[in-house]
């Protein structure tokens, strides 16, 4: 059976682990061949070896433009001008904002916002002479809401959110579709740095609908979704795979259950 992503080819930054390396397996599971793209060679190298002659690893500065130029120049080469861009790699400081360093925001700033601009900047012109591609940026729920501590990070998602806006305009005309996936709360090291057992994660999460933390497929089949023809009509886009976390706060509706309605009354 035909992949959706046959004869593919995407690039995905931030493909070392996590949610880009969950996502490079799936495109390259539909058909796609997949360019890693990271600053961590050891985990960017082992998950391209896993899956083989789809794959390939390139060390990438998303902050970094002429190293862009030079990742669009090996991948046309390699394999042809690519059709797909996920936007994943992103950093996060958590500090209240008189606290907050100008070094850590500019840096937040740097991967978060400046990196996916210059992805557009460089891969998009190849997918407009061939009138076709699909970008997708990954932002967050830190952009859908406030978020205390997140100074930085939210501003950085919240700018994401305008650039995705901005290039689906500029883009869509141009066979060129841009949509973004909002995660809400996932089972990476970004979140997850002390590796808790998910039981223990899935706690946090009592307050929304699907009362528990995602997984990092699950964020990337959103990104196969949109990356693929399944999405043809989308442009500009915003899929919040949050769990219902930004709906609002879930009250368990049961008689005397501890966040039922009527405890607040």
């Amino acid at each position: 059976m035909a992949g959706k992503l046959d004869g593919r080819i995407a690039i995905i930054t931030g493909g070392a682990r996590g949610q880009g390396a969950a996502t490079a397996r799936i495109f390259a599971a539909e058909g796609a061949r997949v360019v890693i793209a990271d600053l961590l060679d050891a985990e960017g190298a082992a998950v391209a070896r896993d899956l083989g002659a789809a794959a390939a690893y390139r060390k990438l500065d998303v902050a970094d433009e002429k190293a862009w130029s030079t990742l669009a120049e090996e991948t046309a080469a390699r394999w042809g001008a690519a059709d797909i861009l996920i936007n994943n790699a992103g950093v996060v400081h958590v500090a209240s904002l008189v606290e907050l360093d100008k070094h850590d925001f500019e840096r937040v700033l740097q991967v978060n916002v400046i990196g996916p601009w210059l992805g557009i900047k460089t891969i998009a012109p190849a997918m407009i002479a061939k009138g076709k591609g699909s970008i997708v940026n990954i932002c967050s729920t830190a952009a859908l809401w406030g978020m205390n501590g997140l100074g930085a990070y939210s501003a950085s998602k919240w700018a994401l959110r305008g650039l995705t806006k901005t290039a689906a305009m500029e883009l869509g005309c141009k066979g060129v579709r841009v949509n973004a996936v909002f995660p809400g709360g996932v089972n990476t090291v970004m979140s997850n740095s002390t590796n808790r057992p998910v039981e223990e994660l899935d706690k946090l999460f009592l307050g929304q609908p699907i009362q528990r933390i995602a997984e990092p497929e699950e964020i990337a089949r959103a990104s196969l979704f949109l990356a693929s023809d399944d999405a043809s009509y989308l442009c500009g886009a915003e899929l919040a795979v949050d769990g219902g976390l930004t709906l609002g706060k879930y009250s368990d509706s049961r008689p005397g259950a501890p966040n039922s309605p009527g405890t607040l009354l």
